[in-house]
């Protein structure tokens, strides 16, 4: 795999949080926790509802900092964030929990997803089943896995984890190549980023050139590059419904009353 310099910082991070977490809590006991969570709220579902009632599935991203653009929100308060969104009319949350380069915290998702009625998405990177566990234990209704940091074995079994424990997942590709290889899962759920992970370029391009490829069942999420009305009109004139949007929402003012403005 190719995978980008940024990225492969953060994955080698990945196997060293593992360690470390799973010194101080085994899988055995995340086990445990997760099923005293309350059942999964629907992630795709909600996302669908949305679709059917001729409105744009927008998941709203709850996320302080990034690797490239530094901290995106000063006054950032998780559960604050969550009722603005879900006034705003978002379909899904997706919460950053990664510490080391997106400033996130596991505590952040248990808040925004107890301050709410909307499916959760973990958004991490994930690299073994331990994180998912993890995920589910904290209350996460859905689980990412990026195909570029990814070998095909590791994808499944993550993918067969998730579903074990009742979660969604959506498998996030940036081009042909890992398009092919995330039609391997089972997941009607697929992210196309339309930001470049080698050089944190963005564009629409992305998503557009990958549509005719799509197959039939297939929800997709156009993330990244969302940043105006026109941005919108152009996704939903090509049938693109459902949106993942962060950095726009995390720089407004009030982020629900944003969401509003753009999508409603």
């Amino acid at each position: 795999m190719n995978t980008p310099t940024i990225l492969k910082k953060i994955i080698d991070r990945k196997w060293q949080e593992v360690k470390e977490h799973s010194a101080k809590i085994s899988i055995n006991e995340l086990q445990a926790q997760a099923k005293t969570q309350d059942a999964c709220r629907g992630f795709k579902r909600a996302l669908e509802n949305k679709i059917a009632n001729g409105q744009a599935a927008v998941i709203t991203e709850i996320k302080k900092a990034s690797p490239s653009k530094g901290v995106l929100r000063e006054h950032f308060v998780p559960s604050e964030i969550a009722k603005s969104y879900e006034s705003g009319g978002a379909a899904c949350l997706s919460v950053l929990t990664d510490v080391d380069f997106f400033q996130g915290a596991d505590e952040y998702l248990v808040q925004a997803r107890a301050a709410c009625s909307l499916p959760v998405l973990r958004k991490d990177f994930m690299v073994d089943p331990y994180q998912i566990v993890e995920a589910r234990a904290m209350g996460a209704d859905c689980i990412l896995l990026i195909v570029s940091a990814l070998e095909d074995a590791q994808m499944k079994e993550l993918d067969d984890c998730a579903r074990e424990l009742g979660m969604d997942v959506l498998v996030e590709i940036h081009d042909e190549a890992e398009f092919e290889r995330a039609l391997k899962l089972p997941s009607p759920l697929l992210g196309i980023n339309n930001r470049n992970l080698h050089t944190f370029e963005v564009t629409l391009d992305t998503t557009f050139n990958l549509l005719d490829r799509i197959p039939e069942g297939t929800l997709l999420v156009t993330e990244s590059g969302i940043m105006n009305a026109v941005d919108v009109e152009l996704m939903r004139e090509k049938n693109v419904h459902s949106f993942l949007v962060g950095e726009t929402f995390m720089r407004a003012d009030d982020p629900g009353a944003q969401l509003k403005a753009l999508f409603f």
